[in-house]
């Protein structure tokens, strides 16, 4: 089976099992596992924050960042599609009591224009106050589109402007980073808080780290326990995260590219409508009006090819370090061969 449906299916590889295999490890509830320390003084150092802090999934570190920078009753503004919003359980009001002020952006994009119309009048006391804006980069549901810098640039200055705070779900910011040929520094200084995942494009088993000042970040250790997240020898898949940086960045291009032909491909099919804009590892296509995207799911399931129906009409394809040539090349073929009807 070649499945498409996610980078989180990804194996580890062997130089990366050989890592974790080799790791030095402690109790990091204790702050004494060395792996654990290396890859957050690692990770802080290249997005020029002061501290960071390892968790074992990204919708924690997420919602420790916004319980970190709102209080109950107020509310953050966010894309209609933002995974905060939409895939994390409704975590920001059962955590938090935090609400989502929804605005309408480009693929899960949002610009400093949508978030100045936004933003609450603070002396009306009967909306909930605005304390946070949070961006996504890149997009999972806006199909891997990613933010200029020069657009983070003016968002946070309405931020600051308002005196608001801003948190980037960087779940795939790695990903962004190589499409634009970003400074991650510069990218980093706009941001109070920064979730960076290590299980997806960068293919490690779990993990996601947290940024932020050394304020924050103190902070942060008392909500990730209260959420569960004290680990003992976590050094093992840090080792993970520690060789995906030095290995598996410079390779995400490889992962883009493939999904840019992958599009080409789908938009040449005559039961293919539409192909979203491709500027990551995600695509993003519609069929045309009256086909079944159930029954094409299936007929694909049975050619060895598994993708994701995101509902809307959405059918989702994500490039990865497992998928390789060979397979590229027959995911190719099965669209051209398919009989849609």
């Amino acid at each position: 089976m070649i499945d498409l449906r996610s980078d989180t299916i990804t194996k580890p590889s062997k130089g990366m099992l050989e890592a974790i295999a080799n790791a030095e490890v402690g109790d990091d509830v204790y702050f004494e596992d060395p792996t654990v320390n290396r890859l957050q003084e690692k990770i802080a150092k290249l997005f020029g924050k002061d501290s960071a802090l390892f968790f074992p999934t990204g919708t924690m570190a997420n919602q420790t960042a916004i319980n970190l920078l709102t209080n109950p009753g107020e509310e953050m503004i966010c894309d209609k599609w933002a995974h905060v919003h939409n895939y994390e359980a409704g975590g920001a009001a059962f955590h938090s009591g935090v609400t989502s002020h929804l605005v309408d952006g480009d693929r899960g994009l949002i610009n400093a224009e949508l978030v100045e119309k936004a933003i609450r009048p603070p002396e009306f006391i009967h909306n909930p106050k605005t304390s946070l804006v949070c961006l996504e980069n890149t997009t999972n549901k806006g199909g891997g589109a990613c933010y200029d810098l020069k657009t983070i640039e003016e968002i946070a200055q309405v931020v600051q402007k308002h005196n608001l705070k801003l948190h980037l779900d960087g779940a795939r910011l790695f990903n962004a980073l190589v499409a634009k040929n970003q400074d991650p520094k510069a990218m980093g200084k706009h941001f109070d808080t920064i979730s960076i995942c290590l299980s997806k494009g960068l293919g490690c088993p779990m993990g996601t780290v947290l940024l932020g000042d050394t304020e924050t970040m103190l902070k942060a250790v008392r909500v990730r326990k209260i959420m569960g997240g004290g680990m003992r020898q976590v050094g093992f898949m840090a080792a993970a995260g520690i060789y995906a940086l030095d290995n598996h960045v410079e390779r995400l291009q490889d992962d883009h590219d493939k999904a840019a032909e992958l599009a080409d491909c789908l938009s040449e099919q005559n039961y293919v409508k539409e192909v979203e804009p491709v500027e990551t590892n995600i695509v993003i296509f519609y069929l045309e009006d009256g086909l079944d995207p159930d029954k094409f799911l299936n007929d694909l399931e049975s050619e060895k090819l598994r993708i994701s129906d995101m509902g809307e009409g959405k059918l989702r394809m994500v490039t990865h370090l497992d998928y390789g040539e060979k397979q590229h090349c027959e995911v190719k073929e099965i669209f051209k061969e398919m009989d849609v009807n």
